[in-house]
């Protein structure tokens, strides 16, 4: 159920051997994100439990189970930014329902993510997609 985007990532970890190039990988990822403005960077939009400073700002399109999730995020760290974009490829521009219907633990694994993140980054990686998860949630009882 992964979006193109995420499937083009999940290719490109495929091709890549190396961990090392793939964790380059994430961060060239991180770098194409456009940055956060400042004032977006503000105590509502910081997800806690993350060992970096790391902000989403969501935005919903649209009420109820159909309404369209999209989001914009940022990080002081360029790992995080990263994976802020394949967490972005991931959902962005899904409905709440197929949001919720993602299961984030799988697609990640498909990555090998887990394997190579440090215990505090995949901590932050879970708050973001329980954050993530806690939007959509609400969006949808709306």
């Amino acid at each position: 159920m992964a979006r193109a985007e995420f499937e083009d990532i999940a290719e490109t970890f495929d091709f890549l051997d190396d961990w090392e190039d793939r964790y380059r990988h994430v961060i060239e990822l991180g770098k194409a994100m456009a940055p956060l403005p400042e004032d977006q960077r503000i105590p509502a939009t910081k997800v806690e439990g993350c060992a970096s400073q790391v902000w989403l700002v969501p935005a919903i399109d649209g009420q109820g189970a159909a309404a369209t999730f999209t989001f914009h995020g940022d990080s002081d760290a360029m790992i995080v930014r990263g994976l802020i974009a394949v967490l972005h490829a991931l959902y962005d521009g899904l409905s709440v329902d197929e949001v919720l219907a993602v299961d984030a633990p799988a697609e990640l694994a498909r990555l090998g993510l887990n394997d190579h993140l440090s215990a505090q980054r995949s901590n932050g990686l879970r708050a973001m997609v329980e954050r993530i998860r806690a939007i959509a949630t609400a969006a949808r009882a709306t």
